[in-house]
């Protein structure tokens, strides 16, 4: 099957500095790939030229089988930034049922989308009035009411306490289980393990490209977190360089 996803020899540049350097991946289609990696590691620039608004320096990324950022995909990719895309003077409800009307979709798709971000209790608060995660589920239930074929979250949840955080992450597979594919981003280690791929991303090149159980296999440990520092060391032994910055992960800071 073709993939969700495609993107060959991808280089983006910043002034003199390359912030990806010639990356390579496929997604497939109906899956939750994770891409994790330190902040600062080009997670979110790689998202940003997948979903169209990222300029490039070379490289090309195709989506769904056609160019990122070609207008008949606007209706079908779904983006949340990690600052939150909603108005503060409307209500949850209604920022929900304004972007459900720009997607052809019902107020009660728009109230459906509130309840699966767990939002059906602040649903008629001025999202000016909300707490950071919460503005951050608005914005999810803004990405998804329109049911699209993909979507692209940057950090979804960051700030969430650890039981909503499984309630989302419950809710993605049931949106990949329906035919959605998925991409997620984290520096959160912990959450490698609920990804069915992992793209792990150091310094703008990808470290690893393979499900969590061949990532932990090819760095021979269980610990997806080890596993990632042992790639990474790995990786840049090949490559005659040293582990010079710590990578931090939720909670730490390994060396």
């Amino acid at each position: 099957m073709n993939p969700a996803i495609e993107v060959t020899d991808l280089v983006v540049e910043r002034g003199r500095r390359r912030v990806l350097h010639g990356l390579t991946c496929a997604l497939p289609k109906g899956s939750v790939t994770g891409l994790l990696g330190p902040s600062g590691s080009g997670k979110t620039t790689l998202l940003r030229a997948v979903v169209g608004v990222q300029l490039v320096t070379s490289g090309t990324v195709t989506v769904l089988g056609e160019p990122a950022g070609t207008a008949s995909l606007r209706r079908r990719v779904g983006y949340l930034t990690q600052a939150p895309s909603v108005y503060t003077d409307l209500t949850v409800r209604e920022n929900a049922r304004y972007f459900a009307a720009l997607q052809g979709r019902s107020a009660t798709d728009a109230d459906q989308a509130v309840t699966d971000v767990g939002l059906t209790s602040a649903a008629t608060q001025l999202v000016g009035t909300l707490s950071g995660g919460q503005r951050s589920r608005a914005s999810l239930a803004c990405a998804i009411v329109g049911r699209p074929d993909l979507v692209i979250l940057d950090e979804p949840t960051v700030g969430q306490d650890p039981v909503l955080r499984a309630e989302l992450w419950d809710r993605f597979h049931a949106m990949a289980a329906a035919g959605t594919t998925l991409v997620v981003s984290s520096h959160v280690m912990d959450e490698a393990a609920r990804c069915d791929r992992l793209l792990l991303i150091r310094q703008g090149r990808l470290i690893a490209d393979d499900t969590p159980e061949a990532v932990r296999a090819s760095a021979g440990t269980d610990d997806l977190e080890e596993a990632f520092l042992r790639l990474i060391r790995r990786t840049e032994a090949e490559r005659g360089e040293t582990l010079a910055t710590p990578v931090t992960t939720e909670g730490t800071v390994t060396r």
